[in-house]
């Protein structure tokens, strides 16, 4: 089937149309997708520093290999998976910031305890004098 002129025009500006189109949404994607990686970038950095590594340490390879992931992503313009895999990530180093956070308390607790026992121990031991 052989189109007409003005069929072919039409036909040939349907298409740059939606080339367009499809370019729109794909950097409409792009800024929020780059803007994740950069808050879990932030994210895994910060549970790092709040010794996530040390108390955390499942939780923040989890996140270092979803924030690694979220890159790849990025970088092969997949701005969906990049996005997901950046929340992914911000959500690991989230716990694993929160679980260091918890065990810190717990020895401050725990320093505490020990601490008002030596305490009732003198003080016992001084009232029986």
């Amino acid at each position: 089937m052989k189109l007409s002129k003005p069929q072919s025009w039409l036909f040939i500006g349907a298409c740059v149309v939606g080339a367009l189109a499809m370019g729109a949404c794909t950097s409409k994607l792009k800024a929020p997708a780059t803007a994740d990686v950069a808050v879990s970038q932030a994210a895994v950095e910060n549970a790092s520093s709040a010794d996530g590594t040390e108390f955390a340490p499942v939780e923040m390879q989890a996140a270092r290999s979803k924030l690694a992931a979220a890159k790849a992503a990025l970088a092969a313009k997949d701005y969906k998976a990049a996005t997901d895999y950046a929340n992914q990530a911000q959500a690991d180093a989230k716990l694993a910031q929160a679980k260091a956070g918890s065990a810190k308390a717990q020895a401050v607790s725990a320093t505490l305890q020990e601490d008002i026992r030596v305490l009732r121990s003198e003080l016992d031991r001084a009232g029986t004098q």
